[in-house]
């Protein structure tokens, strides 16, 4: 297939695409059909219900990817009829393409077309994961530094702040220290543990920590003793919080090391521009 054909059923590929009210991206099966070379719906509809199945052994839910709908349809007469047709996510494209007739040049060019989109969009979702995860880590160092700002002006040493600090560890992770919540995560010694704890936790400190330099601020709080309390009464109010959620803190497995994740993204950009390059191949 030459680069100009290719060109061509990737733009058809593109505007057949439609966007339901929630932006969500789908095809409708009886569009796909004839840009996978398939002239009658009976033969294409058998590679759906097969691609349904393989959607079902990798034990996904078909429902989330196959819609049956039905559309009306004009007859030659100038009547309609109701048909039946499918709503398919990017996914249920690329199984229906894998489990196409690989005879057809369109169902080979479907199966890289549809296997790059996807990867690039799970490189996009991971990237935004990412850019979340690490916001709200820098949003918890600064709420950190202001609280060790604050304490010193107080009259609390360095140590006293990680006596704080690790206080509040213990109220939020129901009675576990921070280095007993290390070990638990398999957190090295000389690592934050913040460092690898999931986005709804790292959020859960930062808010303890801002309630903290609020009221350290608000009330001129004095001494070890008072701001220890403070923070201690704010983090269990945290905890109590996500307890009626049905979320306990010292549960929730470690998240992937953020320095790790810093380097991999690093690398993502590149491959994120290189899978954008298909269009042009």
């Amino acid at each position: 297939m030459d680069k100009k054909r290719i060109l061509v059923i990737m733009n058809e590929f593109d505007s057949v695409a439609k966007k339901t009210e929630e932006n969500i991206e789908f095809w409708y099966a009886r569009d796909l059909m004839g840009l996978l070379g398939y002239e009658q719906w009976r033969n294409f509809e058998n590679v759906i219900n097969h691609a349904i199945e393989s959607c079902e052994t990798s034990e996904i839910e078909p429902l989330n990817h196959f819609c049956e709908v039905t559309k009306m349809v004009a007859l030659g007469s100038g009547a309609q009829r109701q048909v039946k047709d499918y709503m398919l996510t990017r996914y249920a494209c690329y199984l229906i393409a894998m489990n196409g007739d690989t005879s057809k040049e369109e169902i080979a060019f479907a199966q890289s077309y549809f296997a790059v989109q996807t990867r690039k969009q799970e490189l996009i979702e991971e990237r935004i994961a990412y850019i979340e995860r690490t916001q709200v880590r820098g949003r918890l160092k600064e709420s950190e530094k202001r609280l060790s700002q604050n304490i010193y002006e107080r009259g609390v040493d360095d140590s006293g702040f990680a006596r704080i600090r690790s206080k509040g560890d213990q109220a939020l992770f129901g009675g576990y220290t921070t280095k007993e919540m290390k070990t638990k995560l398999g957190v090295k010694d000389n690592r934050p543990l913040a460092d690898f704890l999931p986005t709804l936790t790292i959020a859960a400190k930062n808010l303890a920590t801002e309630m903290t330099n609020y009221n350290v601020e608000e009330k001129d709080l004095q001494g070890e003793n008072a701001i220890t309390t403070e923070h201690v009464q704010n983090n269990t109010g945290i905890r109590k919080m996500l307890g009626e959620r049905g979320i306990k803190p010292e549960e929730l497995p470690a998240a992937e090391d953020i320095k790790k994740l810093e380097r991999r993204n690093n690398t993502q950009d590149r491959k994120i521009e290189e899978l954008g390059r298909f269009r042009g191949r």
